[in-house]
């Protein structure tokens, strides 16, 4: 079970950089975050101040990595470590749940790479992991009568999945739920006594609403809920959930969980564990409810999704008429769709990590220093193969101590602010997303009408990351000092 897990960390081992759309953002906040004052400019450009809020998972491990090993180092070592954590997660919530691991259980392990995973969501993603390891050891002390002892011991692990995301410890909740809903059942409650005596068993879990309730009561909170129940995007986001390069590749991996899950509906000798089938039925119910956005975070739905489907995947558990080489053969396709998406997804980082490596050649001729706007493109339609360079900018803060303009603006979501003046309304993510035309649906401007409003006075360096065509007039001024292909470093004339 561990090495199938560890396993699972294969594709993020060749990459420096794990190729996540929004991880190098995150890097960035992290330099300035670890600085210490060591660079004076970043105070003309950026604040940082520490608060108590529930998004703080790797914000708070790279301190002692960053010490150890180096920030790019330390990220990559917490990045690869999630993979291997959810996947461990799973498998031991379904020994729990099952006394032994089924042969079925191995379908949920890709899901550890989902598209969540993928979009650089990094401290929801450890959130996760710790969900599924926690709710794990909820069912162990749960199963062998150490009622009291969980008491004790989920209080803190309570509050350090939630200051990890709070969305980890919504998932946990929700799960320890389910479980002991069941488990006051099978003790001779009927439902209503079960459910009641479940929401006590769970109160140890509650302390996080205090902290949730002084968290978004602050000034300085900002973000609004919204986009209920946007049913195109919900059944778009199931069809996603493994979504990473290849289209193709990527639903016919989907079809093939969905496939599992109607045999464990069809095939008189494979079952669902009650107990499990809630849990996936009660966070599936969550994922409908759940709006679009939530205090300004977008895809909060999404995040959920592949989580459904995992669980509902563990769930399966074949009956005692299934014969042993019926049992092999479902253990031989569920370790063998685990063997193709690792391999499909190990070619996917490194050829994103070549992508990587070219566009960050640019960065050997950006001075120290240097106020940087960037530009790279965006499609106003979905495209299936993201190319994960929104927010490559981060990396000229980390490694050339250079202003970018893709770090967020979201109060009270994070701890950086961007105080920089100077640049206009180019000081801050999206305004590094270009397009070729104006989207009808999206804030982001064509690149030609970014090129020619820009304030000049603000920044010295201008960085084209592939960017969308536009019109080598607007240009005029720039003088190139780095190119390959369309991208380009440009030196603002004075």
């Amino acid at each position: 079970m561990t090495l199938i897990a560890l396993l699972s960390a294969i594709p993020l081992l060749w990459p420096d950089v794990p190729p996540l759309v929004d991880l190098p953002g995150h890097m960035a906040r992290y330099r300035v975050q670890l600085d210490g004052g060591a660079t004076p400019w970043f105070d003309d450009w950026y604040h940082f101040d520490w608060s108590l809020i529930g998004n703080l998972g790797v914000d708070l491990l790279i301190v002692p990595m960053a010490w150890l090993f180096g920030l790019e180092l330390g990220v990559k070592l917490i990045i690869l470590a999630i993979p291997p954590l959810t996947s461990l997660g799973l498998l031991w919530i379904a020994r729990e749940v099952h006394g032994r691991v089924p042969p079925t259980a191995f379908w949920a392990l890709p899901l550890a790479y989902c598209f969540p995973f993928h979009f650089g969501f990094a401290n929801f993603s450890l959130s996760m992991a710790f969900a599924l390891l926690a709710f794990a050891l909820w069912l162990r002390l749960g199963r062998t009568g150490h009622v009291r002892l969980r008491v004790v011991v989920f209080v803190p692990i309570s509050v350090v999945v939630w200051i990890t995301h709070t969305f980890g410890w919504g998932v946990l909740g929700v799960l320890a739920f389910s479980a002991e809903l069941f488990r006051q059942h099978d003790k001779g409650h009927n439902f209503a006594v079960a459910w009641v005596r479940a929401g006590v068993a769970c109160l140890v879990l509650a302390l996080p609403l205090a902290l949730m309730v002084i968290w978004r009561s602050g000034s300085h909170v900002g973000g609004q809920t919204a986009d209920w129940f946007n049913w195109d995007a919900k059944y778009s986001w199931m069809t996603m959930v493994l979504r990473d390069r290849w289209k193709l590749f990527d639903i016919a991996s989907f079809v093939s969980l969905l496939a599992v899950l109607v045999i464990g509906l069809r095939n008189p000798a494979i079952e669902y564990s009650r107990n499990l089938a809630m849990s996936a039925l009660f966070l599936l119910a969550v994922y409908v409810l759940l709006p679009r956005i939530v205090f300004g975070s977008a895809y909060a739905d999404m995040r959920l999704a592949p989580f459904v489907i995992a669980i509902a995947l563990i769930a399966l558990r074949p009956r005692p008429k299934l014969t042993p080489r019926m049992a092999n053969l479902f253990l031989a396709a569920s370790l063998a769709f685990f063997a193709v998406r690792t391999a499909g997804t190990t070619i996917s980082f490194w050829l994103y990590d070549r992508d990587y490596d070219r566009e960050l050649a640019a960065l050997d001729h950006v001075p120290i220093g240097a106020r940087l706007v960037s530009f790279t493109s965006g499609s106003c339609f979905v495209v299936w193969k993201m190319h994960r360079l929104e927010h490559l900018p981060g990396l000229a803060l980390i490694r050339r101590g250079a202003y970018t303009n893709d770090q967020w603006s979201m109060a009270g979501a994070q701890l950086l602010t961007v105080t920089y003046r100077g640049g206009g309304p180019f000081t801050h993510d999206p305004s590094q997303i270009t397009t070729a035309r104006q989207c009808r649906t999206e804030f982001w401007r064509p690149l030609n009408k970014s090129l020619q409003t820009f304030p000049r006075d603000g920044f010295d360096y201008v960085w084209l990351i592939s960017p969308p065509p536009y019109d080598p007039a607007n240009l005029a001024g720039l003088t190139p000092v780095w190119r390959d292909g369309r991208s380009m470093v440009l030196r603002v004339d004075r």
